[in-house]
């Protein structure tokens, strides 16, 4: 089953199984409560301390911030949930249909995880911090993969095309007859 995967989709799937319950599930505790989903997670608290210390946030633009940083992360997480089914089939797989959605949330996932480190070194929040760092190093890393399978693959694609128009002309001079002349034959004779 895996002897067609590239490195990169076998990646993107383990990243993937990460990112959806990880980003999907406080976000969804943000769309219920925003307020309070804001604060009782620790990848969220440096983000709403930054907004609510330096920002100045009332507690509307908190509700309205905290329900776009969830939206954000469901965005990304149904990229990741679109790019893990599509992954998973064999046909789109071969035909790296399923790299788009991946970059998608290569992409947002990124910014979004960035810009989270960033507000948690300003607050001075060192749990916080790390989680976000090794989260946009795991996205980073994904997307440098991605890109370098993505340019290697494009080359092998025509070498194998190559590849196939030199085996089937090997094929059709194997299967033609062998003609003789007959000087040939009158030269061997003699």
């Amino acid at each position: 089953m895996f002897r067609d995967w590239k490195i990169s989709t076998f990646n993107g799937v383990l990243i993937a199984s990460y990112f959806i319950p990880s980003w999907v599930i406080p976000a969804c505790q943000i769309g219920v409560s925003p307020v309070h989903g804001l604060y009782s997670q620790p990848g969220n608290l440096a983000v709403a301390m930054f907004a609510s210390d330096y920002l100045q946030l009332g507690a509307v633009a908190m509700m309205r911030f905290g329900w776009l940083l969830a939206l954000t992360k469901c965005t990304v997480g149904a990229f990741f949930a679109i790019f893990l089914i599509n992954a998973l089939r064999t046909s789109t797989r071969l035909r790296g249909a399923s790299d788009e959605a991946l970059n998608i949330a290569l992409v947002l996932g990124t910014i979004v995880s960035f810009i989270s480190m960033l507000m948690a070194s300003k607050v001075g929040e060192f749990h916080a911090l790390r989680l976000h760092s090794t989260e946009t190093l795991l996205l980073l890393s994904l997307g440098i993969l991605t890109l370098v399978e993505g340019s290697r693959s494009g080359v092998m694609a025509d070498v194998r095309s190559q590849a196939t128009a030199d085996s089937s002309a090997v094929d059709r001079l194997a299967t033609q007859p062998v003609r003789t002349y007959p000087q040939a034959q009158s030269s061997a004779m003699s």
